[in-house]
């Protein structure tokens, strides 16, 4: 008989209390439907949240000997946690996927049948986005557009981190270290054989997000650093556009005092233009080298890119090498 190639599904949590009945509910489903065909590991990482995700989390290993889960020692992060699972992943085939249940875990089977073909990573990617704001879709949409202006340009849009990869994908991926992390684009930086499904994606089945606007631009600015070094260049546009509009009040000045029978008074205008004008632009360029020196900085520092405080597979070979408890008689003996 042959042996069932094993499938992986992480899912990084954070105060995900409300949504995890329904989770774990679809995922046994999702697996017992896999099962004749694939051995199945569920790896949930707790992020660090403040809830009973966590305890939710160890019940759920407790009962399923497919399940495994690791609570991280803080919160690190989505990128940070979605890393940790796939480090510790075993599969032939890993999948990440949300806890909000907003990527349908029906699309694995999709994914499955890609990945058979010969597919190293299989993205899902995005039709629709119920339950959100115009705000939100036109900011993803020109986060999108810009990243691919300033060279990602293997980052698809409406694609998130509801992706399979293969063993060999993985492999890979886990050789990238940085510590300012946009999974997304590292994977399509891999350059492995990829293509993608697209779904129809619903509102949160409960709770609230974890991806306010000010943390997404935050993320947005990590994928920009990460994967161009275009803003740096913004230096010389700068440059060049204020040396301009000098030059053209220059040639301004010279005119009225060659051509013009008056007398050219000098005043507070022209010198705190220049001088707010220049400040401005070398202050926006300094901010820009401490964009990249402070993530420079923060590589060198090699700290790791996540601490795992617990594992329910620890505690289980815990209690399964535990003595057995004495009896009353040998206490009284003892």
């Amino acid at each position: 008989m042959l042996q069932r190639r094993l499938v992986s599904i992480i899912v990084p949590c954070y105060n995900e209390a409300e949504v995890f009945p329904l989770l774990q509910q679809a995922l046994v489903k999702l697996a017992d439907q896999l099962a004749g065909e694939y051995a199945v590991e569920l790896i949930f990482v707790d992020d660090g949240s403040r809830d009973t995700t966590w305890d939710l989390i160890r019940a759920f290993a407790a009962a399923d000997a497919r399940v495994r889960g690791l609570a991280l020692s803080r919160n690190f992060g989505h990128q940070a946690a979605l890393t940790c699972g796939y480090d510790l992943a075993q599969g032939d085939a890993v999948i990440c996927i949300d806890a909000d249940l907003q990527d349908p875990p029906q699309a694995i089977a999709e994914m499955l049948q890609r990945w058979r073909e010969g597919y190293d990573v299989v993205q899902a990617v995005r039709k629709s986005r119920e339950g959100e704001t115009w705000f939100k879709l036109w900011t993803a949409s020109l986060f999108y557009k810009l990243i691919r202006v300033l060279g990602a340009k293997h980052v698809r849009e409406n694609a998130g981190d509801f992706r399979l990869m293969s063993r060999r994908a993985i492999e890979a991926f886990r050789r990238l270290r940085e510590h300012h992390r946009f999974v997304r684009g590292m994977v399509g930086w891999l350059g492995f054989r990829e293509t993608e499904i697209t779904y129809e994606r619903k509102a949160r089945a409960a709770g609230t997000t974890k991806y306010p606007f000010f943390k997404m631009l935050l993320f947005a600015m990590d994928a920009v650093v990460s994967f161009s070094a275009v803003p740096l260049r913004l230096a010389y546009l700068c440059a060049a556009l204020f040396s301009l509009v000098f030059l053209g009040y220059l040639g301004y000045a010279v005119a009225m005092y060659l051509f013009c029978d008056r007398q050219m008074v000098p005043g507070w205008t022209s010198l705190i233009l220049a001088v707010t004008g220049f400040g401005a632009a070398n202050l926006f360029c300094l901010g820009l080298l401490g964009e990249y020196i402070g993530r420079t900085y923060a590589q060198v520092k090699e700290r790791p890119l996540y601490l795992v405080m617990e594992d329910t597979r620890s505690i289980v070979a815990q209690a399964s090498q535990a003595p057995p408890a004495p009896s009353p008689q040998q206490g009284a003996d003892s």
